[in-house]
């Protein structure tokens, strides 16, 4: 490179063109040519990098460059990385969007599961409440013996609902008799009558008024009677239902489930239960006491 042309480029912005001895391939370095060392044979550049040194042998040309264009250049480098910064964005918010539809995801699960789990403990604290509030008691346990004061021929159950039952379908209970054996009774529908019918007593109440068949003469080992006490809105004789505010009797006949000694004999005892569909069962349990002296003996 010729001294002269050297020293008329000192100062300007040039864009300087080298190869290293060996290389094809040339390399372009933009910058202000501050100052040419002959003796050493180097070029002082101040470039975007930095200010450096380039050897005079490795300079194959050297061409002036204005400011203006070197604006343009840092320019388009500056929106180059604007750019980068954008793509850099896209990626996040594709990352934040995809986080949220997996968080929206997993919160639909969470309160579908909720809900169903919220619905089917409803139910079961809806079951688990009537369970344990609905059912029957037992009052009292009457007996009511033979002609000559020998055996317990019949009991009667004083029943009522418990407090805060629901209704109670009385064709839905059972009752057990546990003796020699467990005998299992349902209701017959068709003896089911109200107290004091043509003023009869409990034991001898008919099974229609005017009639001389009792409630008694149809019970059986596998059928109870019932006798309505207090039944206001005729629940009981209506529909064979017991509400709230009711109160039956339950003819059980003895004779029928222990008929090898025709009822129940004295110092003899019995026991059972008598379930509802839904609820808490009543239990009972009676001796009969030692002596009869009169037909109808209080066993509660």
């Amino acid at each position: 490179m010729v001294k002269k042309y050297m020293e008329m480029l000192k100062g300007s912005y040039c864009k300087i063109v080298t190869r290293e001895p060996g290389e094809d391939r040339a390399s372009v370095i933009t910058g202000t040519l501050k100052d040419v060392d002959y003796k050493d044979g180097f070029i002082i550049v101040d470039s975007e990098q930095g200010l450096g040194c380039l050897s005079i042998n490795t300079i194959i040309a050297i061409k002036p460059k204005s400011k203006e264009n070197y604006g343009k250049h840092k320019k388009s480098l500056k929106n180059l990385k604007k750019d980068d910064i954008g793509m850099v964005g896209i990626g996040t918010l594709i990352v934040f969007i995809a986080m949220v539809l997996i968080a929206a995801v997993a919160a639909s699960v969470l309160i579908n599961t909720s809900e169903t789990l919220q619905s089917r403990a409803r139910t079961v604290g809806t079951a688990t409440i009537r369970e344990v509030s609905a059912g029957v008691a037992i009052e009292s346990i009457t007996g009511y013996t033979d002609a000559n004061k020998t055996r317990i021929e019949y009991i009667a159950l004083t029943v009522r609902p418990r407090a805060g039952s629901k209704d109670i379908s009385l064709s839905l209970c059972t009752l057990s008799a546990l003796f020699d054996n467990l005998s299992i009774l349902t209701l017959d529908e068709s003896i089911i009558q109200n107290v004091n019918v043509d003023n009869k007593s409990v034991f001898n109440t008919p099974v229609v008024s005017g009639s001389s068949y009792t409630i008694l003469d149809n019970t059986t080992s596998t059928t109870f009677g019932v006798i309505a006490v207090h039944d206001p809105d005729s629940s009981v004789t209506g529909t064979s239902g017991m509400n709230s505010g009711d109160r039956i009797i339950i003819i059980v006949n003895l004779s029928a489930i222990i008929p090898d000694q025709g009822g129940l004999l004295p110092r003899q005892s019995i026991s059972g239960t008598l379930t509802p569909e839904v609820g808490i069962k009543a239990q009972y349990d009676t001796t009969a006491p030692a002596v009869f002296s009169k037909r109808i003996v209080n066993l509660s």
